[in-house]
């Protein structure tokens, strides 16, 4: 199911190579913090759809305001979520989950689930290198915005100039 949704979002984003490789950079470090936090199989599932599918209502957001803010998005992405998933065939609840995630991945208070805070960190994660954030922004970020270790741990990996050997890696 995520292969083919993945092909249908690469085919929703056709001609924005930015986009499209925006989306697979979050997925594949969502999955990867989801597995290193030892997610459970239902967890790292809607996790990971819900990291294919977070910048769904960019391009809506575009069209119907002229604007792709992040108020946007979460205003626009749900419905479009919602129809991509249930003409795949994605279970009821998985569909609410997800469009509930994709509705608040610009929303960073009140994050209730394990799914929720790991797709804002991935999201992170590349918005900050994608931006070219300052040291500082990134410092910053760390501090407010990351909670698991995983993500802490990868953050400091990708943002910090020391040696691998200085961090503890977990197996």
């Amino acid at each position: 199911m995520l292969d083919e949704l993945m092909r249908r979002m690469i085919a929703y984003n056709q001609g924005d190579p930015r986009r499209i490789q925006h989306f697979i950079k979050v997925h594949a470090l969502a999955g990867l913090i989801g597995r290193m936090e030892q997610t459970d199989a239902q967890t790292q599932f809607l996790l990971e759809t819900a990291a294919l599918v977070h910048d769904i209502g960019i391009r809506p957001a575009e069209q119907k305001y002229g604007s792709c803010s992040g108020k946007l998005q979460e205003l626009e992405g749900p419905p479009e979520a919602e129809k991509l998933l249930s003409d795949l065939g994605f279970p009821k609840d998985v569909i609410d989950r997800v469009c509930y995630l994709v509705g608040h991945h610009h929303t960073y208070t009140d994050i209730d689930g394990i799914d929720y805070q790991i797709l804002v960190e991935a999201d992170f994660l590349v918005n900050l290198e994608e931006e070219k954030s300052s040291p500082k922004a990134i410092a910053t970020a760390y501090q407010r915005i990351f909670r698991t270790e995983s993500g802490k741990l990868l953050c400091k990996m990708m943002f910090c100039k020391a040696a691998p050997s200085d961090f503890d890696l977990p197996r």
